[in-house]
């Protein structure tokens, strides 16, 4: 019903993150973003550091990794919905450079500006979601301004900026496979650290794999998967193992790799 009468809900549940990009703002959200989160204590006048937020994300990461952008995450179910329009789609392997403009952002709108840009009373913007996010847009202002007259009456140019910014995303997404999940989202740069440690992860049969190629081709994300199965972009979808006609890749959840892997350190 807060869609109806324009409101949000303030329950205790706020306090509590949920892994994939949600706005605070949403109607429907039930809890809060990680990154929304993360920008409010590191832009808060007394501000301490986020050990739950941060702690929260380290979990979700060395749990899941991307598991979340593929699966748990609202926006990017947004962008898959958008990109089975029909339409011609294009590859951005050319433009794979663009992927490490999400580090940027993480960095500078997540944590470097909120913490050093800050009022006469100390207090920083939660620069991400005010300025770039069109997650927040799309759930919480779009639907809050349709419902609410108030609201309405004080939109200005920032309504107007964000909108644009969701209706470029969601062009894009029609054309290319999910470009802000690869682009642009902070939270997919931070779980896209945590792949290659993540247990949920993917693992090539090299007695299987011809290196055929197959994966790769089938991988909407750009990645060389009997290269580098665990790679930062991987969102552990799965077309690389349906893809493969050897049975060589499978999606495993075991700590028995990484383990073998600081065994063979030592």
């Amino acid at each position: 019903m807060n869609f109806l009468h324009g409101r949000i809900s303030r329950t205790g549940l706020k306090a509590v993150c949920v892994p994939g990009l949600n706005c605070y703002s949403c109607p429907a959200a039930a809890a809060s973003c990680p990154i929304g989160a993360l920008q409010a204590v590191i832009g808060s006048s007394k501000f301490q550091f986020a050990w739950y937020v941060v702690g929260f994300l380290i979990f979700a990461g060395a749990l899941l990794g991307r598991v979340v952008c593929g699966f748990l995450c609202p926006f990017g179910w947004f962008q898959e919905l958008l990109h089975k329009i029909p339409a011609k789609k294009f590859s951005t392997r050319r433009v794979r450079i663009l992927t490490y403009l999400k580090y940027g952002i993480l960095a500078l709108f997540v944590i470097v500006l909120p913490m050093t840009v800050v009022n006469e009373v100390g207090m920083g913007d939660p620069f991400f979601c005010k300025y770039i996010c069109p997650a927040g847009i799309l759930e919480g202002g779009i639907p809050l301004a349709l419902a609410d007259a108030g609201i309405r009456a004080g939109l200005g140019g920032l309504f107007t900026w964000k909108s644009c910014i969701l209706l470029g995303t969601a062009l894009l997404a029609v054309f290319f496979y999910r470009p802000f999940c690869k682009w642009l989202c902070p939270l997919g740069a931070f779980y896209g650290l945590c792949n290659r440690i993540s247990i949920c992860r993917l693992q090539v049969d090299s007695g299987r794999c011809t290196a055929c190629g197959a994966c790769s081709r089938a991988c909407r994300m750009d990645v060389d998967v009997f290269r580098t199965p665990n790679h930062a972009e991987c969102i552990r979808c799965g077309d690389c193992a349906a893809a493969c006609p050897h049975g060589a890749i499978t999606r495993v959840f075991s700590i028995k790799r990484i383990q073998e892997k600081k065994e063979t350190a030592t």
